[in-house]
């Protein structure tokens, strides 16, 4: 689901929380709002707004580590991929196939960032099987020399390492938002929007305040969803790596 869409309906949910709980504290008898009301409600929402700090917490750490992982999943395998082109190339004029094979992988991520914004898919052909062809093409290989026999060894674990990294990228990839979680959480947030809705005065400063807070609240639960998505979203993992790399591979 779009972030914006997700903020959007949170920040609807919040306001509109707050403003109910105005609307009714208008109509509320006076003794429902006293001085013990009032205690009564603070002491609850207290503990309410203490969970839902851990669990937006917790949220926004699962976030930043979901993006943090792409990132490093990313550039290393970038690197992995000039040293593994570098090796073929110090093994000879035999790696020629086995290289461009590699640049072909490259570009076709690039592809697949900017039409799906993901790296690690298994809907096109063209990356479902990600190192592999370049494997297939060094297990044909017939080292003629030490040397060549011992670049053959390192060019198959680094393709190996590459391949490890295809398939952490796609499970990331498939692993979902705790949607749940989520929703939990913004019932939560909403409660108490709405006791402080059913507390504060009715006037525009309070109005403005209690608008810039949903505001305040509802950016956090965007940039919680958009960081789920490194490749694709707002705030996204640069595809920088893949390009220099693109510039490396082959020479």
């Amino acid at each position: 689901m779009n972030p914006l869409v997700v903020g959007g309906i949170a920040f609807a949910c919040l306001f509109g929380g707050a403003l109910l709980g105005m609307a009714l504290g208008a109509v509320l008898p006076a003794h429902h709002l006293n001085s013990d009301s009032r205690d009564a409600i603070k002491l609850s929402t207290a503990v309410v707004a203490t969970l839902s700090a851990l669990a937006l917490g917790l949220l926004v750490a699962s976030a930043k580590t979901s993006f943090d992982t792409a990132d490093t999943l990313v550039r290393t395998t970038v690197a992995r991929t000039v040293l593994l082109d570098r090796v073929l190339a110090h093994y000879g004029p035999e790696t020629r196939q086995a290289r461009a094979e590699l640049r072909q992988i490259v570009e076709a991520q690039l592809r697949q960032i900017g039409r799906e914004g993901r790296i690690g898919g298994v809907d096109d052909d063209a990356d479902s099987r990600g190192i592999e062809p370049v494997q297939d093409e060094l297990r044909l290989l017939t080292p003629q020399t030490e040397a060549q026999r011992w670049l053959l060894t390192r060019a198959l674990q680094v393709s190996g390492d590459i391949a490890e990294s295809h398939w952490l990228m796609f499970a990331r990839n498939e692993a979902g938002f705790p949607w749940p979680f989520l929703a939990i959480l913004v019932a939560w947030l909403v409660m108490l929007f709405f006791t402080f809705g059913l507390q504060t005065p009715r006037n525009p400063t309070v109005f403005c305040i209690v608008f810039l807070c949903s505001l305040s609240v509802a950016s956090a639960v965007f940039l919680i969803v958009d960081m789920q998505r490194p490749l694709s979203g707002y705030v996204q993992v640069s595809s920088a790596p893949l390009r220099d790399a693109l510039e490396q591979l082959g020479r």
